[in-house]
């Protein structure tokens, strides 16, 4: 390297510093070092540093830009990997080092997760005759073969609000929802009829999979899912493992909309849930378990052409 021109060594500092620049400050290389090592000096390599920009330089600068665009697009949403995926939609192929080095340099951070809290009540009195259909095989061969469904507790300045949705196993689309004030079986039975009026699910192909809590335990759910061709199933261990793809939306929708914001009312909680499940979650977020591709997607890749039928009311 010492053989090499003056330009070939400074541009051989630029780009280690440019990749240490992630590192803590007492892991990195020192700049004098390098330039003692490679026999230039400091000030020639801060001289041609300030002359034209490398294209690495230019080509950085481009691709920052599209982060942070990206960036704000999702609303600081995306980790780095989801983050690569965009890009190459795009066109801009990237590894994830790169794009982490430039997103760390832009100052930008992605919302992380915060701990598990169980929420589930059950009531051992409706245990009897419950089976789980699943048994931890999560992810079906097709759409409206398998819908997860849970409840997540939202703090609100009103008081708690409370989110029931039901998720299909095979494209991870939400398809039903619910938001209310309280917990009642009422809660369920509204987020179930929403998905069977969405998806109208072939009779008798559809399992509805949840935990025991007593919403789902109770005979006004179970019977609008028979009434309606839908088969239910508990997870039979009754931890959150056995649903594990509704627990893991509940987190990531946590995460991405509820942990940023605080809550005046539940009318203003409502308007936020149903932009970010139907604008941006279905349709906008890209899904490593899918391919990078959103749901709606992978819905629109796999999704039969369906029978129809009516909704019966409980």
């Amino acid at each position: 390297m010492v053989c090499e021109g003056e330009h070939v060594r400074f541009a051989f500092i630029r780009d280690l510093a440019a990749e240490q620049s992630g590192k803590p400050r007492n892991e990195r290389i020192p700049l004098a070092l390098m330039c003692e090592v490679l026999e230039v000096s400091r000030g020639g390599y801060y001289a041609w540093e300030k002359r034209t920009p490398s294209a690495h330089q230019l080509a950085d600068e481009e691709l920052s830009q599209h982060i942070v665009a990206l960036h704000r697009a999702h609303e600081g949403r995306l980790g780095i990997e989801r983050m690569v995926v965009e890009l190459a939609k795009a066109g801009d192929h990237h590894s994830p080092k790169r794009v982490r080095r430039l997103a760390r340099a832009a100052g930008l951070e992605s919302v992380h997760p915060r701990p598990y809290k169980t929420t589930t009540i059950r009531d051992k009195s409706r245990q009897g005759g419950l089976i789980d259909l699943v048994e931890r095989d999560f992810v079906p061969d097709g759409p409206d073969e398998i819908w997860y469904t849970d409840i997540t507790y939202i703090r609100t300045w009103a008081g708690w609000a409370y989110l029931a949705v039901i998720l299909d196993g095979h494209t991870r689309e939400v398809v039903g929802q619910a938001l209310a004030g309280h917990m009642r079986t009422s809660l369920v039975t509204d987020a179930l009829k929403d998905a069977i009026t969405r998806r109208r699910p072939p009779i008798g192909q559809c399992v509805i999979h949840s935990d025991r809590g007593s919403q789902y335990t109770s005979s006004e759910f179970r019977n609008l899912a028979f009434a309606n061709g839908i088969i239910p199933s508990v997870g039979h261990t009754g931890i959150c493992y056995d649903n594990a793809m509704a627990e893991s939306f509940n987190a990531t929708f946590k995460k991405e909309l509820i942990h940023l914001h605080t809550w005046p009312s539940i009318t203003k909680l409502r308007t936020a849930v149903f932009d970010y499940i139907e604008t941006y979650y279905n349709r906008r977020r890209p899904h490593s378990a899918l391919g990078g591709l959103t749901p709606h997607e992978k819905g629109e890749q796999t999704r039969p052409q369906l029978d129809t039928h009516a909704l019966h009311a409980a």
